[in-house]
């Protein structure tokens, strides 16, 4: 387990974070600079040794392709590469931290689509204000019965209602 101070459990930028990584992966495989320099060769990226340490060590900064290459050999994403090294060292754990800024930045995507279409209905609206009380609760039940059902499907039904009836016991018609 590593020490508090150790960089494999502190945020550092990028570039730092890819320089620990290698490092963690290189030792976790058993493998030497010189076996890490002749896989990156291999693979299409020249890297001699010395190169290898003193981007390690930090004597030496390292460029996009050459990032590229490491994740290739390592079998890891790029982005997983630049991550935290602890984090990034479970793949699953960043995986999920994918997942969690993606449906963030989703739901953004869904925010300024319905910030839109609601500013474009209101627009409308103004224009034609003898409808706006009926297009109005027409998207309030709308957006009601989408939450209701959304409810429905992600906790099931409350406590002591069958989930096929509707709000008032009934059955839905065939």
């Amino acid at each position: 387990m590593a020490d508090e101070g150790s960089p494999q459990g502190v945020l550092l930028s990028g570039e730092e974070n890819v320089a620990v990584r290698i490092k963690l992966e290189r030792e976790a495989r058993g493998w030497s600079t010189n076996s890490l320099s002749d896989r990156m060769n291999e693979a299409g990226f020249e890297m001699n040794p010395s190169a290898v340490w003193r981007i390690e060590n930090r004597k030496r900064r390292i460029n996009v392709d050459e990032a590229i290459g490491f994740a290739e050999v390592f079998g890891v994403s790029l982005r997983n590469m630049v991550g935290p090294p602890r984090l990034a060292a479970m793949a699953r754990a960043m995986e999920l931290i994918d997942d969690v800024v993606d449906a963030y930045r989703q739901t953004q995507r869904a925010n300024a689509a319905f910030t839109r279409a609601r500013d474009a209905l209101d627009a409308y609206l103004a224009e034609h204000p003898d409808i706006r009380e009926e297009a109005d609760v027409m998207v309030s039940n709308a957006m009601a019965e989408a939450a209701s059902s959304h409810l429905l499907q992600a906790y099931g039904a409350p406590p002591g209602e069958h989930p096929n009836t509707d709000q008032h016991g009934s059955a839905p018609e065939a």
